[in-house]
């Protein structure tokens, strides 16, 4: 009981200093680890096997609408890189730069990808030729570098893991709807899969993606009031398409430039689940993402048939869930403490006097509570208190951000609620650059998304009192 003392207490209180609570949740779960490359993290096997889950069942996804993988170069030639102008301006002061391969500096500068809408730009340029080659719908699951100057585990790292989708079709009226189909999946994923609901909405011209005519996005507000913007597609219009003289020959025998998209997610999403889910004694994790569903912890393990039975549970459940029997030698107190801490959605307790019962203990991890099952009806029990994992932590966290939405309805509210009351801010906004800049200026909050599902607050911009546009989502952001 010692060792499960002392694990509690090197998780710091979130409320005393989240930051320290992130970064000691994520150590203590050994989710990653720091390296000697500034800005760059091992992600360590239990951290990689939530993201192998995120990508099994959005890979899933994406192929379920027809998207094929590919991959790209990891190098991108500066040339390349320069032909969108706005492109290229947007990621400049990210880039990575090679000049050098072994002991001979390189004629062309590479860039190590950011992202690689240009490579897959020249690429269509020589595959694409006819009406007949469209649409081409892609995505490649690969790691990009920016290189940040301000940096944290999965939230923001210099080299991180993701996949991105780019897509190319012959009408604008096409690449359009695959923008918001793909956000939309994006959205079911959050809110399905990682029990984490999302405000779907367009992007201001100021947070635009470079190069992008529309950019859409899914935000979700973390446990302390902040949003994380946990998902983006964009909208390119023919804009690529002109810059690398991508032409097709349309059914009117005439050359036409086609229009795209691009959209993407990356690790930062364990980020978010940790920071939706998460509590004083570490990671609670989804059910649909989580390494190990079910841990099973033999009460008295040195008594007769205690261990048999263990192995012959974690045999039956296989069949239903992810489930780890711990038999090592370390206390139970031990073992509730370590699977708590690494958010292990259920636990099943099982000693002499259950197997005399024909029962066992499950606790859940999203509320403790604590439910007897009979070992006959475990295989059906199982998954559904699994959903109703998924189900708890889903609405516990809908209550908190619906507790931690407010609206402004001037700038002397706004400025009240931006300075003491964290979460997102509803507010009328007229469109003007200037008042985005100022409300970030003053009061350190940033445009989230207008939002799909507007709401008529006023007829007056919050910050300038102009006629009204839009309905706008503000916050303080990762």
């Amino acid at each position: 009981m010692a060792q499960q003392k002392k694990m509690v207490e090197e998780i710091t209180s979130m409320d005393e200093d989240f930051a320290k609570w992130y970064t000691d949740v994520v150590k203590k779960a050994e989710l990653c680890e720091y390296t000697s490359v500034k800005g760059c993290m091992v992600i360590r096997p239990y951290g990689y096997a939530i993201w192998e889950n995120i990508q099994h069942i959005m890979d899933s996804m994406f192929k379920a609408t027809g998207h094929e993988n590919v991959c790209m170069p990891m190098f991108i030639p500066e040339s390349l890189l320069e032909k969108e102008k706005d492109h290229v301006e947007g990621f400049a002061p990210e880039v990575a730069w090679v000049t050098h391969g072994g002991s001979e500096k390189l004629e062309e500068r590479l860039c190590v990808r950011p992202t690689s809408e240009t490579l897959f730009c020249e690429h269509y340029a020589n595959i694409v030729h006819s009406y007949r080659d469209l649409p081409k719908l892609y995505n490649q699951w690969v790691s990009v570098v920016r290189w940040e100057k301000t940096t944290r585990p999965f939230l923001r790292t210099r080299e991180f893991l993701w996949q991105e989708g780019h897509t190319i079709h012959a009408t604008a009226e096409e690449a359009q709807e695959e923008t918001i189909r793909m956000l939309n999946v994006y959205a079911e994923f959050c809110e399905k899969y990682l029990a984490m609901p999302v405000v779907k909405g367009v992007k201001t011209a100021k947070e635009r993606f470079a190069g992008a005519e529309d950019t859409y996005t899914i935000e979700a507000l973390m446990h302390d009031g902040k949003a994380l913007q946990s998902g983006t597609s964009h909208y390119f219009g023919d804009g690529f398409a002109k810059a690398f003289d991508i032409q097709f020959t349309g059914k009117d025998n005439k050359l036409h430039h086609p229009f795209q998209t691009s959209w993407g997610t990356t690790t930062r999403l364990i980020g978010a689940i940790i920071m939706t889910h998460g509590d004083d004694n570490g990671l609670v994790l989804p059910p649909a993402v989580a390494p190990i569903q079910l841990v099973i912890i033999p009460i008295a393990s040195h008594k007769e048939g205690v261990l048999d039975k263990a192995n012959e549970l974690k045999n039956k459940l296989a069949n239903v869930c992810r489930v780890k029997l711990d038999d090592s030698d370390n206390s139970a107190g031990w073992k509730f403490a370590e699977y708590e801490m690494k958010g292990v959605p259920l636990r099943l307790e099982i000693g002499p006097k259950d197997i005399e019962n024909n029962r066992c203990v499950v606790v859940r991890r999203d509320n403790g509570e604590k439910i007897f099952v009979s070992l006959d009806e475990l295989e059906t029990k199982i998954p559904e208190l699994l959903e109703a994992v998924r189900d708890g932590l889903y609405q516990k966290a809908v209550d908190r951000r619906a507790a931690m939405t407010f609206t402004a309805r001037d700038y002397a509210e706004l400025k009240d609620i931006a300075d003491n009351k964290p979460g997102f801010i509803k507010a009328m906004w007229c469109g003007d650059r200037e008042c985005e800049d100022k409300l970030k200026d003053e009061l350190g909050i940033t445009s989230r998304c207008i939002p799909f599902e507007q709401e008529h607050l006023g007829d007056t911009c919050v910050c300038c009192g102009k006629p009204a546009k839009h309905m706008l989502y503000w916050g303080k952001a990762y």
